[in-house]
């Protein structure tokens, strides 16, 4: 939000919910609409004077070049209808939305709607799309109030959320579907210069883009955590993590993941040797193997934060120009690139968390009885958890795949080539949840195996305090601590949502 044009307030709503919100269409970001959308609730919402005057000049324009040239949506179709003429009158603008609100599939999360409100509110604050001021106030209230339209999945691929934003714009027309309703809402009549600005958006799919990369951040950030029991359970080497090595070859994420690492385990200086001579490389790479993931998502946060302020609307109403320009912002090859990237390093984290689990269960790694088994002989202890593991690395695998080796040609032909970034989202939000799962099951292993050397008398030897043992300590208080044969659903479940958690790893 600009610092010299006071905000407007929204609507009156009960500012119990989420915290005040200040929106100006140039300064929110990715992290901040993922911590928003996940927290229900009416928002106390301060929209920027200066975007608003923006939104309204844009209007004009917008509604003045199309009595003087052709602009495509406005004057004439969409798609390979470009050079048809609509109707001076009627319902152009309605009978678009109409036409492209054909999504289907699953209902989207009560949490990806209202990000996607967000974002496309924020959009349109830039003030380049030419939409009218009272579709923009009517979407700032259903936003504010919690008010969620009915959005399917389907009907996207990269090249603009058609389906979806149509959908959207048909609630706020009256003719849409509600979960809930706004209070006092009155359905905004749509006029032609509406529709194809309200849906030149990709703002599902940065929504979904957003959400998954929140979830990145805390289950990467748990990492470090979890990896250092592992480290503790096996006796591994120090010197992997030691800041010489690291400042030898500088790549930002190792540096910052290596760093990490010996906060969490107290390496102040560098202590004693471990068992090995080298260890295994789920404990010796780890910096260079999370480092990429951690840079990685540091460049997609930076892509979705350019993309959530940015007026991207074809055409793009340009009001110090006097003019309209037709372009290809709805191309979103930069998201799907940054998330095709994102997934690929993920995935070779979690393949080392997995080789971990693999130690924690050998013997020879840890002095301890097979699979942490502690009953009669025979006794499978956590075997389990590997199978687990690997079925859910299995599944990220395949979400990890690049979307963007293939391509789309729609429209007769007009419009042939598609990011595919949608489907880039939706699996980038697939590989968050199954490396949290990948990681719970190291998690159970590691907090077991701890459990079982303390119980023989281990002692940690380290030159200082290791910020870990508070992370072992909320472990601990939330695991079972049965090491009988018995399911171990439940534990895995609990070791999900503290991997969610993201006090947990702030140790």
């Amino acid at each position: 939000m600009s610092t010299d044009s006071p905000a407007r307030p929204v609507a009156d709503v009960p500012l119990e919910g989420r915290p005040p919100l200040w929106l100006g269409g140039s300064s929110i970001t990715a992290r901040t609409v993922a911590a928003v959308a996940r927290t229900p609730g009416p928002t106390d919402l301060h929209l920027d004077r200066g975007a608003l005057a923006r939104v309204e000049r844009a209007a004009r324009l917008g509604a003045d070049l199309s009595t003087r040239r052709a602009v495509y949506g406005r004057t004439t179709g969409v798609g390979a209808n470009r050079d048809e003429l609509a109707p001076e009158q009627g319902e152009h603008g309605l009978r678009l939305l109409r036409s492209h609100s054909g999504g289907a599939g699953d209902r989207l999360a009560p949490e990806l709607v209202r990000a996607a409100l967000l974002i496309r509110l924020n959009q349109l604050l830039a003030g380049r799309s030419g939409v009218s001021p009272a579709l923009v106030r009517a979407l700032a209230d259903a936003f504010a109030a919690d008010a969620l339209p009915v959005v399917h999945r389907l009907g996207a691929i990269g090249t603009g959320d058609l389906a979806p934003l149509a959908q959207i714009a048909l609630a706020l027309a009256g003719e849409g579907a509600w979960d809930t309703v706004p209070p006092a809402h009155r359905p905004v009549p749509v006029d032609a210069g509406d529709a194809l600005a309200f849906v030149s958006s990709n703002a599902v799919t940065l929504a979904e883009a957003a959400l998954a990369a929140g979830t990145l951040d805390v289950v990467l950030a748990s990492s470090h955590a979890v990896a250092a029991l592992s480290y503790l359970a096996l006796d591994g080497s120090p010197e992997a993590y030691a800041d010489p090595v690291h400042r030898a070859r500088p790549h930002p994420g190792q540096m910052r993941c290596a760093q990490r690492m010996r906060h969490l385990l107290g390496m102040e200086r560098t202590p004693p040797k471990g068992r090995r001579i080298q260890d295994p490389f789920g404990l010796r790479a780890f910096p260079q193997v999370n480092g990429p993931a951690i840079d990685a998502l540091d460049m997609l946060h930076g892509v979705l934060d350019v993309e959530v302020n940015a007026g991207a609307e074809n055409p793009m109403i340009a009001v110090a120009e006097d003019d309209a320009y037709h372009h290809a912002h709805f191309h979103t090859a930069y998201v799907a690139g940054a998330l095709d990237h994102v997934r690929a390093c993920v995935h070779g984290v979690a393949e080392l968390s997995a080789a971990r689990l693999g130690d924690l269960v050998e013997p020879e790694q840890t002095g301890l009885r097979a699979f942490l088994a502690d009953g009669p002989p025979g006794s499978s202890g956590v075997m389990i958890l590997e199978y687990m593991s690997h079925d859910a690395l299995a599944a990220l695998r395949q979400a990890a795949l690049p979307v963007t080796l293939g391509s789309a040609v729609v429209s007769r032909g007009l419009e042939d080539h598609a990011s595919f970034s949608t489907q880039a989202a939706r699996a980038t939000a697939e590989v968050a949840t199954a490396y949290t799962r990948v990681l719970a099951c190291e998690l159970v292993a590691a907090v077991r195996a701890l459990r079982l050397r303390r119980r023989e008398g281990w002692q940690v030897a380290a030159d200082g305090p290791m910020p870990v043992e508070e992370a072992l300590a909320r472990a601990e208080e939330v695991l079972d601590p049965r090491t009988e044969d018995r399911p171990l659903t439940d534990d895995v479940d609990v070791a999900v949502e503290l991997l969610r958690d993201p006090t947990w790893a702030q140790v």
